[in-house]
């Protein structure tokens, strides 16, 4: 019989074992958080390069808007990491984008244009399970369509944003005789319609030539 205090022999291999099970598991985890705010940090400021390189995007309006690549980091990390990384690679974004000169007209304003609009964005990671799934079976009709489900999401929710702060903060701009509605439909509707389209052609094509990007591992 086993002395009180003293654990029989057998289990020692076992306590090892689970021990440095945990050790490792602890060490995964964090090595998987270093790479999140690493990759998040390294795809924000790629996106915002994408948008003030002049030969890189198309200025459509005086007062902001253009059609460019910068939304397309964002749904990588989305699609890498689920709603976390896009959310977080957006708002860093919108973050950026204020530092570098944002028109800003009220407080209110400036949450909807730059952080709401930016950081909605990364709930087009709530396909982004399906999409790895429809990668590990190589099934790339399923992987664009995925894709493209959650690049409309993203873009339809940055487009929301903007549209109800052109309503409330821009009716001053519309021409006369136009409704605020109407010039804010036509406002950001025409950066943000083909910037989805060109962000779902470029990031279909992308995912389904490497799928690996997918995935994210640490060591």
């Amino acid at each position: 019989m086993a002395m009180h205090g003293i654990p029989p022999s057998g289990s020692f291999p076992f306590g090892i074992a689970f021990f440095v099970s945990f050790n490792k598991g602890r060490c995964k985890l964090r090595n998987n958080k270093v790479l999140f705010l690493v990759e998040a940090a390294i795809f924000s400021a790629l996106a915002i390069l994408l948008d003030v390189l002049p030969f890189l995007s198309f200025k459509l309006w005086a007062q902001g808007g253009s059609v460019s690549f910068a939304m397309v980091p964002v749904f990588i990390m989305a699609f890498r990491w689920g709603i976390k990384g896009g959310i977080t690679t957006g708002l860093l974004l919108g973050f950026y984008q204020l530092l570098l000169g944002a028109y800003i007209v009220t407080p209110v304003q400036t949450f909807l244009d730059y952080i709401v609009a930016f950081g909605v964005i990364g709930l087009s990671g709530i396909f982004a399970q399906q999409v790895w799934k429809a990668a590990a079976a190589r099934e790339n009709k399923q992987i664009v369509g995925w894709i493209v489900a959650g690049v409309f999401i993203g873009s339809a929710l940055r487009f929301i944003s903007h549209f109800v702060a052109g309503i409330a903060f821009y009716g001053s701009l519309a021409p006369e005789g136009t409704p605020v509605w109407l010039y804010s439909l036509t406002y950001n509707g025409g950066y943000m319609l083909p910037t989805f389209i060109l962000c779902s052609i470029i990031l279909g094509l992308l995912f389904v030539q490497r799928p690996a990007l997918l995935t994210h591992k640490a060591a």
